[in-house]
């Protein structure tokens, strides 16, 4: 898949094509607009990929301190466009990116079955001790 482009700042319709991708996945289909525009304002690092006519394909982002840590969220790509190279290109787009290739670890969670994806680029499971702890509200 070569007729895309790498972007950094979602426009009103590309935010628009987000939330169609959001409301495809599980683990994000109860996510609305507002709370969306408000997550995208807080994060340091967004990678889109849009096609030839500027509509969202793929999408990850991070949050991070630039330095020690960074997190991955959200690797999503448009159901149509699956199993065509674009969520390596996000992640290569990710641990390339000039102001995050010199972060010591990145972290992401997954499912079970997407964890060979993640291997590829060096994620393990293998934390030693430690434990994934989490608190929700509501």
């Amino acid at each position: 898949m070569d007729n895309y482009r790498i972007i950094e700042i979602l426009n009103d319709s590309q935010v628009s094509d987000l939330m169609d991708l959001y409301k495809n996945e599980f683990w994000s289909d109860k996510r609305t607009r507002e709370d969306v525009v408000k997550m995208l304002a807080a994060t340091d690092v967004i990678i889109g990929l849009v096609d030839e006519s500027d509509r969202l394909i793929a999408f990850t982002r991070v949050i991070t301190d630039f330095v020690y840590r960074a997190m991955i969220f959200d690797v999503i790509v448009k159901p149509t466009h699956r199993k065509t190279g674009l969520g390596a290109k996000l992640m290569d787009a990710v641990l390339n990116h000039p102001k995050l290739h010199t972060v010591e670890s990145f972290a992401l969670n997954c499912l079970p079955n997407m964890m060979p994806f993640y291997e590829r680029w060096g994620f393990t499971d293998d934390v030693g001790e430690m434990k994934f702890m989490r608190r929700t509200t509501g």
